[in-house]
């Protein structure tokens, strides 16, 4: 499948100069001989073909665009929880000055590296890094992108809970002492939740998406059927047009 993704434009190419050849040779039947007649047939079967594959084509595409914004919305959320919880380190952990603050330090130090280690993912590909206008035409992940997501599981995030026992204890203390000071880990826990959820919702959609992904190579197949058919079309009616001319 990679092949023909890769390689499209060069078949679209090819597929069009066998037509056209083969067009060059029914230039020796005249107007209404049963070769032409084939030929807009083959032409109106193929065009309906090519139509009918871009429409299922455009909905695959269209759902694809959606989990881009997605995935930028989660990109982005993912910065501003990077943001927050480097705020708060500078804030409250530089130094901490009381043990119920160091444990929740320590929460966020996990946090922080979990969430790094999540803006990594095949999803943020595109949110990441440019790409060549050609290579934008092919939406195949590569086999390392489709391992890493397969390793990915959302589930290795609970591991750094955010309201563990501990974190627990120590929010309930600072409550009595810092208020303050709890109220934005609970926004950051709770930023943090949102992030795993999204990226599980994530996860599920992309490779949904690259289990469908053969609509694009049938839409490719569709295309160079297509360009391999128009030359007998517009070939026919040059031949129609020829006694007119007389």
């Amino acid at each position: 499948m990679r092949i023909i993704a890769d390689n499209q434009l060069l078949l679209l190419v090819l597929c069009f100069a066998a037509g056209c050849l083969g067009t060059g040779r029914l230039f020796a039947m005249p107007a209404g001989h049963r070769a032409w007649r084939l030929a807009d047939l083959v032409w109106v079967i193929l065009g309906g073909i090519g139509a009918l594959v871009a429409v299922l084509a455009g909905i695959y595409k269209a759902d694809y665009s959606r989990l881009d914004r997605q995935a930028d919305l989660a990109y982005t959320a993912a910065q501003a929880f990077d943001r927050d919880a480097a705020r708060f380190r500078l804030r409250f952990c530089e130094p901490a000055y009381d043990g119920d603050i160091a444990t929740l330090c320590e929460k966020v130090e996990f946090l922080s590296a979990s969430s790094a280690e999540a803006r990594a993912l095949p999803f943020f590909t595109a949110v990441t890094q440019s790409v060549a206008p050609l290579r934008s035409l092919t939406l195949f992940a590569s086999d390392d992108m489709m391992r890493e997501v397969a390793r990915f599981d959302p589930a290795a995030f609970v591991v750094f809970a955010a309201l563990d026992p501990p974190t627990e204890a120590a929010l309930e203390g600072l409550r009595r002492k810092v208020p303050a000071i709890a109220g934005d880990f609970l926004i950051l826990a709770r930023a943090y939740e949102d992030q795993v959820a999204r990226l599980a919702r994530l996860k599920e959609e992309w490779q949904t998406l690259e289990d469908s992904a053969y609509i694009l190579i049938l839409q490719i197949l569709a295309l160079c059927l297509v360009s391999f058919a128009a030359p007998f079309r517009l070939g026919k009616s040059l031949v129609e047009l020829r006694p007119a001319r007389r």
